[in-house]
């Protein structure tokens, strides 16, 4: 199966706070709705190249999420992320057969403010929660428009799409070995970029990149992992016009990303989310 992102997921004890250091950062979002759990609710960035990005939270103060509850509350922001399927039952049975363990599929919905009903199947994979470490599938069952739309705030833009997740992982090595099994990736290449102060590797066949800890410990990865286990520690945004992108958007000083030009979200909430842009 080809890993394509459907969207990621950030967390936050409040919504509002999220949505508004996005809007702050030229990303306005659409409120989504009350997920049929009744405690969560989102939010969504929506590209033009069809992924997204969902912010979601709690309710109300002191409710307990079925997904995620530990980075909501703890405003962890990077949770989760999700590759669509077009048979969401067919690749829960082959990743079963590699050995993987997979909950469901479930049928899953939410309404939107409108009134109107997003419904999909989607399965979660691996031992590390949902979409934490191995992405869960997704597939819409009601018009993909009901579940998310482009957003007004980046509709006429240059930007694209969730190009990369990084991955917050212990230990790279076993890392990419399970990512080879369950999707017969290529063997990945070393990879650094200054935000992360361990081992990386990068799939040149897949939107990911792993991140391990520095070797002595204490830095802010190790940490996060210590509170949240293995899952997305950065997303980036695909730029076809990244010189538009500085020009327009409140960025960093830029880094190298490979070959390619990057840089992270300025205000002091996007920089603790660790979102950012990547182009040419």
């Amino acid at each position: 199966m080809k890993l394509s992102i459907d969207h990621v997921t950030i967390s936050g004890s409040r919504l509002e706070a999220l949505a508004s250091a996005f809007a702050a950062a030229g990303l306005a979002s659409d409120y989504g709705g009350i997920h049929s759990n009744g405690v969560t609710h989102m939010s969504t960035v929506g590209f033009k190249g069809g992924s997204y990005v969902e912010l979601v939270s709690i309710r109300q103060p002191g409710q307990v999420a079925p997904w995620w509850h530990q980075h909501i509350v703890r405003d962890g922001g990077p949770c989760a992320w999700a590759v669509s399927s077009d048979d969401v039952g067919a690749e829960a049975r082959r990743l079963r057969e590699l050995g993987i363990s997979v909950d469901g599929p479930h049928h899953l919905s939410r309404t939107r403010p409108d009134r109107v009903t997003a419904e999909w199947d989607l399965a979660y994979v691996g031992d590390h929660g949902a979409g934490a470490m191995l992405p869960f599938v997704i597939r819409d069952c009601t018009p993909r428009k009901n579940r998310v739309r482009v957003a007004d705030s980046v509709r006429k833009t240059e930007l694209r799409g969730v190009e990369f997740v990084v991955l917050g992982v212990p230990d790279v090595t076993p890392a990419a070995e399970l990512f080879q099994r369950a999707y017969g990736l290529a063997q990945p290449e070393p990879w650094a970029s200054p935000e992360f102060p361990g081992p990386m590797l990068r799939f040149l066949d897949a939107p990911l990149v792993l991140a391990a800890p520095g070797p002595n410990g204490g830095d802010w990865l190790g940490e996060r992992l210590d509170l949240f286990g293995p899952s997305p520690c950065a997303i980036l945004l695909g730029s076809r016009d990244f010189d538009r992108s500085l020009e327009r958007l409140p960025l960093d000083s830029v880094n190298a990303w490979g070959r390619r030009r990057q840089a992270w979200f300025a205000s002091a909430p996007m920089r603790k989310l660790r979102v950012g842009v990547v182009g040419d």
